[in-house]
């Protein structure tokens, strides 16, 4: 949508106040605190701006746990962000956003990924408006299945969406079950949960008020989940198979993530798109789990799931 002026000072406050209540929330829990790094890009990066990492590695749940807030600015669109959109080829643009990933030490709890982005496309003369637009969405990836985990997060979702619109999370849902897909695996990345881009068609305060209300859902869609899950007992079979499954969060990120290669084309800073990526990961020639074992029943749920309705 366009508009002549687009205020990001209300926006960065939001991102900033949700980025310490998710952190704050978390390490009621984790108790490991958050690393602070306060970030500027060097100021001959073709891509500018600045950012909030916060981030543990090798806390009591989380092998790594990151909430990073990014505000950049670039002369150029990237052509994974044109692709959709080839009348914004060669404007120059604005980026600000949240994105989180919480990878877990326990098997029995899933990973999580969230983003909620803004973008801005600027005029390249002075009688044009300036084309904004938000996306991102919230999703679970379990390792060993839990129907009543996937059931709570996707109706937390669904809570966030229903006041905007009693179809965003039908759509949404079929976004996210569509985009974490592995073409090459033939099966979804996880459970799912939403998924949007190019929104704009509440208007500017609307649309931010659906992304606010996303973002302040996640503690309640996951933390519930880490609480119940925590004080399962694991072994190495179990380690092994979250680090074999691990892999196909590193397959999805490099070969098919908007995000990751947007970052990557626009000379993001690596240290934060890189942040996503699970610690430990390894591959097995071949692998197929025992029949009737818990690592089987994962991959009866690896595709569309009516959760709200099962």
């Amino acid at each position: 949508m366009s508009r002549k002026k687009i205020e990001t000072t209300t926006l960065e406050k939001f991102f900033f106040d949700l980025q310490d209540s998710i952190c704050k929330e978390t390490n009621k829990q984790e108790k490991k605190p958050f690393f602070k790094d306060n970030w500027n890009k060097p100021s001959g990066d073709k891509l500018k701006g600045h950012g909030r990492t916060r981030i543990i590695e090798d806390g009591s749940l989380f092998e790594r746990g990151g909430v990073n807030y990014s505000h950049v600015f670039g002369e150029k669109l990237p052509p994974s962000a044109t692709k959709i959109r080839p009348e914004l080829e060669g404007k120059s643009f604005e980026a600000m956003g949240l994105s989180l990933v919480f990878h877990p030490q326990n098997p029995y709890i899933p990973t999580v990924h969230m983003n909620i982005r803004f973008f801005i496309a600027h005029p390249s003369g002075n009688d044009e408006s300036v084309v904004w637009w938000f996306g991102g969405g919230m999703d679970l990836t379990p390792y060993y299945i839990y129907e009543e985990d996937a059931k709570h997060f996707h109706k937390c979702c669904k809570d966030a969406l229903d006041p905007f619109s009693r179809e965003y999370y039908k759509n949404f849902k079929k976004n996210c079950d569509e985009y974490f897909y592995l073409k090459h695996r033939a099966e979804s990345r996880g459970v799912g949960g939403i998924f949007f881009d190019d929104f704009s068609e509440l208007g500017f305060e609307k649309s931010f008020a659906m992304v606010r209300a996303i973002g302040r859902s996640f503690s309640g869609a996951y933390l519930p989940i880490v609480k119940r899950r925590k004080t399962l007992l694991f072994g190495e079979r179990e380690k092994n198979f979250q680090r074999y499954r691990r892999g196909r969060y590193v397959e999805f990120n490099l070969v098919y993530d908007r995000g990751t290669i947007f970052g990557l084309q626009s000379g993001g800073r690596i240290e934060s798109i890189l942040m996503s990526m699970p610690p430990s990961v390894n591959w097995k020639y071949n692998f197929i789990p025992k029949k009737g074992s818990p690592e089987e029943k994962l991959y009866k749920f690896l595709k569309p799931v009516n959760w709200l309705e099962t």
